[in-house]
C-alpha cells in the first residue's frame, strides 16, 4: 500500500507589535496560541529574543514548541546569505512534516524586518508553501501615539531611514520631507544631532527609546542624549 502523502503545513509570518503583548492583533494571539511551531529571530545564540519576550506569556510549552534561528547584527548581506539559508532549511523540515509554523518578528514582518528574507528565500526554493502574513503595529507607528506626534496630514510626505545615511543624505531628505523617522541610529545619533542643529531643527525632534516597554523612554530635548550611545530599538521623529 503506496504511504499517505503527508500535507505540507503553512506558515505564518506574525508582526508582534513594538512590545506592549496587549497591542498584539487578536488573529496573531490567535494563531500564536495553537500553532505547534514558533520560530524567534536571535542575534547572537545567547541572549533573550525581544520578540520572543513580547509572547512569552501565550506559549504553552511542551506543546508548542520554539525554535530559535540566529541572524547575526551584520550588515554584509554574503555573510548573512548562509544563515538564510540554515534557518529556511531548518523551517522547511517541519513543514515538510505537515506542521504549521509561525515566525514572529517585533514590529511588522515585511517592515525592515529579518522574515523578508526567510519569505524570499522560501518562495524560490518551496513555493508550494502556503505562507500568510500577519501584520503588526510598527515601531514607528507606536512611537508616534506613545509620543502624540501626528507622523502625516494631507499632502505631507514621510520618509523613514533605517540604516547610516552619508551626510548629504541626510541633509536632503530632512530638507524635503515634512516627517523624517531615524531607525536603528544606534552608531549614528552624533552626526544627525549635528546635522539638525544646523538645520534649526533641534527643537522639531523627539527621541523615542522602547516604546510601550517597561523601559520606555520620550526625550523631546533631544541636547540631553548628546554623547549618549541608544540602544537598538530607539529612534528618532523629526517633525518639522
Amino acid at each position: 500500500m503506496q504511504a499517505k502523502k503527508v500535507a505540507i503545513g503553512r506558515l505564518y509570518g506574525i508582526g508582534v507589535g513594538p512590545g506592549d503583548p496587549e497591542l498584539l492583533t487578536l488573529r496573531a494571539h490567535r494563531i500564536l496560541s495553537r500553532v505547534p511551531v514558533i520560530f524567534v529571530p536571535q542575534k547572537d545564540g545567547k541572549s533573550r529574543s525581544y520578540a520572543s519576550q513580547i509572547i512569552a506569556s501565550l506559549v504553552k510549552e511542551p506543546e508548542q514548541k520554539i525554535i530559535e534561528l540566529v541572524f547575526p547584527m551584520r550588515k554584509n548581506a554574503e555573510e548573512l546569505a548562509s544563515y538564510w539559508e540554515k534557518a529556511t532549511q531548518n523551517i522547511w523540515r517541519h513543514l515538510s512534516e505537515g506542521k504549521d509554523c509561525a515566525f514572529i518578528a517585533e514590529g511588522d514582518p515585511l517592515f525592515y524586518g529579518t522574515f523578508n528574507h526567510v519569505f524570499a528565500a522560501l518562495q524560490k526554493g518551496h513555493p508550494e508553501v502556503d505562507i500568510e502574513v500577519i501584520p503588526g503595529i510598527s515601531s514607528v507607528n507606536a512611537a508616534a501615539a506613545r509620543a502624540l506626534l501626528p507622523l502625516a496630514s494631507g499632502d505631507e510626505r514621510v520618509a523613514i531611514l533605517s540604516t547610516v545615511y552619508e551626510d548629504k543624505a541626510i541633509r536632503e531628505v530632512l530638507e524635503n520631507f515634512d516627517t523624517v523617522v531615524f531607525l536603528k541610529i544606534s552608531t549614528a545619533l552624533g552626526r544627525i544631532l549635528n546635522i539638525l542643529e544646523e538645520l534649526n531643527l533641534t527643537d522639531k525632534c523627539i527621541y523615542v527609546r522602547r516604546c510601550t516597554t517597561a523601559d520606555e523612554e520620550i526625550i523631546r530635548d533631544v541636547k540631553r542624549i548628546e554623547g549618549k550611545k541608544p540602544d537598538y530599538f530607539s529612534m528618532l521623529i523629526v517633525r518639522r
